[in-house]
């Protein structure tokens, strides 16, 4: 696992359904260009699974502007 260092929040994106899966990076993407002052430090992708649901979770590690 890497450190993270320099950063002042975290920003989750998760989705289970398929038809939000599927629109996730559009979600990213929107989220990324209403916060044109947030710098990306880190990201991590997870995918976690059971029988019935597949869910994805997506968190952005960033700096605010300064």
């Amino acid at each position: 696992m890497n450190a993270i260092n320099g950063y002042d929040a975290v920003r989750v994106f998760t989705a289970t359904r398929v038809y939000d899966r599927d629109r996730l990076g559009d979600q990213i993407t929107a989220w990324l260009s209403a916060h044109p002052g947030v710098e990306v430090v880190h990201t991590t992708v997870t995918q976690s699974s059971d029988a019935a649901f597949h869910c994805y979770s997506l968190c952005v590690f960033y700096r605010a502007a300064r």
